[in-house]
């Protein structure tokens, strides 16, 4: 329970810290005469830490059409981010929110001519996005973002978004893209998957050249998720969906 509500980093610093802190509140307990022998259950860590500061992740808390689960690398470890899409009638203006910084709305722009250009396959009328403004949204709007690899989680939510359908259950990506229709690798893939995995994620997509960094990867992790490597975006797009 501390390790999964309490530490996200992807060292042991801060599980010692909040051991540690447990430890001390046993100690002045016993100190104080109030306990000479405590067993600490998961019930009372509250009593000791507090609130747990991060909340269980499940993938599955909304399953929509425009919502994607990204991953993304910190300097203390891994994250899932969603990535939220929604259109509404306007003229072609695309606004992006949630502290985005240059990279991801380049990303943001680049994937979106890839779905124009692409419209006809994908059974979109050219007419859409004439018609309608797109706003897209990374949630925790305090928190600055940037970075390529959000490239292909951003596609995907577009490419749902004007399509009404949504991603598979369980599913999460990274990728950089280009406006050739390639899919770049990545950095930061053990600690995005460890991330994925503590999340419930069970399908995870990522770029072809990123097929490496897997020994880098707990082998029981592996064992219990399925990855999809690609280096073609339209394949991103087939494999998101359920058709």
């Amino acid at each position: 329970k501390i390790l999964s509500g309490d530490t996200r980093e992807s060292g042991l610093r801060n599980l010692e810290r909040r051991i540690g802190t447990v430890c001390r509140g046993v100690a002045t307990k016993i100190a104080e005469a109030q306990a000479v022998h405590l067993v600490i259950r998961q019930d009372d860590l509250h009593e000791y830490l507090g609130p747990v500061q991060y909340s269980p992740d499940l993938a599955l808390r909304i399953h929509t059409p425009g919502v994607v689960v990204g991953l993304a690398w910190t300097p203390v470890g891994g994250e899932i981010l969603f990535v939220e899409a929604v259109a509404m009638k306007g003229g072609k203006e695309l606004t992006l929110t949630g502290q985005l910084g240059d990279v991801m709305k380049e990303s943001a722009a680049t994937a979106l001519s890839f779905i124009r250009s692409h419209a006809g396959k994908l059974g979109v009328e050219d007419t859409f996005f004439d018609t309608h403004d797109i706003h897209v949204h990374v949630p925790a709007g305090s928190i600055p973002k940037d970075g390529p690899s959000a490239g292909v989680t951003l596609l995907v939510a577009l490419v749902s978004l004007v399509t009404g359908r949504k991603v598979r259950p369980r599913t999460a990506m990274t990728g950089e893209i280009t406006l050739r229709g390639e899919v770049l690798p990545v950095g930061g893939i053990k600690e995005k998957i460890i991330a994925a995995h503590r999340a419930g994620v069970k399908s995870v997509i990522l770029p072809l050249w990123n097929q490496k960094d897997m020994e880098d990867v707990p082998r029981h992790i592996q064992d219990q998720m399925n990855f999809t490597f690609t280096d073609k975006m339209e394949d991103i797009i087939l494999h998101a969906f359920d058709s």
